[in-house]
């Protein structure tokens, strides 16, 4: 897929939490076309100790105003930096990067699809919500956090399909991680998507093998460049080698990692 560099301008920089930001970007030029679970690389300007581009995945495309949006965990220099960014201000992105999610095909119409999402790694759930919910599937989502405050962008959640929720202090939704929802035990599915911190992603994808369930993971391993040049982000597969995850993930499907061995 033909990558790009766009200077795009801010159209909206909405503080959704303390520690989260959604930042709303649009250009001149029409944007390609990008696959849920794929991601940018953005140039952080005006920041003395940002020296490379920050990987951030693709939150949600809007056609119509033609503007993407990028969920960000303000934990550093660069993104603390992005939560400053005003309407109109310029910001260069390298985009689209990766590979995404597997949509299954329109005769698997009838498959159930659970997209599992937590902290920050709901952010690639919601695009693909969207494109499965377009596609004509009825996906269902489960969001997973450390409290109430941490769900974000539920009500954007729930335009594409059913959302239930576990935070682990019990504030909203079950009490507990999204393995201990019961979700898992009173309906049946045919494939799980879900990207979040590695162990859950790891205990996720245990459960969908013991469940013989197809499941696919979005990685977020450190990916400076994004390109697979700095061979930072590489992943052990279950052949032995190395691959980059910016390159030949993020999204994989468990079969080809070693976390069930």
């Amino acid at each position: 897929m033909k990558k790009y560099i766009l200077d795009m301008k801010v159209s909206e920089n909405h503080r959704l939490h303390k520690n989260y930001c959604l930042l709303k970007l649009t250009s001149d030029q029409q944007l390609p076309d990008m696959i849920p679970g794929q991601f940018v690389e953005v140039r952080v300007d005006n920041s003395p100790t940002t020296f490379l581009r920050r990987p951030i995945s693709i939150n949600y495309i809007d056609k119509e105003t033609n503007e993407l949006w990028l969920l960000i965990q303000l934990v550093g220099d660069g993104t603390k930096k992005m939560a400053e960014y005003r309407i109109g201000d310029i910001v260069n992105i390298l985009l689209p990067l990766g590979n995404g999610f597997t949509i299954p095909k329109s005769e698997q119409k009838k498959e159930k699809l659970l997209l599992i999402g937590g902290g920050v790694g709901t952010a690639p759930m919601l695009y693909l919500g969207a494109i499965l919910k377009n596609a004509g599937f009825e996906p269902t989502f489960l969001l997973g956090a450390r409290s109430k405050d941490d769900i974000l962008q539920i009500d954007q959640f729930e335009r594409f399909g059913t959302v239930y929720v576990t935070t682990e202090d019990g504030t909203l939704g079950e009490k507990g991680y999204v393995t201990n929802h019961s979700i898992l035990t009173d309906k049946h599915f045919d494939r799980i998507y879900t990207c979040g911190p590695k162990p859950m992603m790891m205990a996720v994808a245990k459960y969908a093998a013991s469940e013989s369930i197809t499941c696919e993971v979005s990685l977020e391993n450190t990916m400076a460049c994004g390109i697979g040049a700095c061979l930072c982000c590489v992943e052990k597969d279950n052949q032995g080698h190395h691959v980059c995850v910016c390159t030949e993930g993020p999204v994989f499907n468990i079969n080809k990692l070693t976390w069930l061995s």
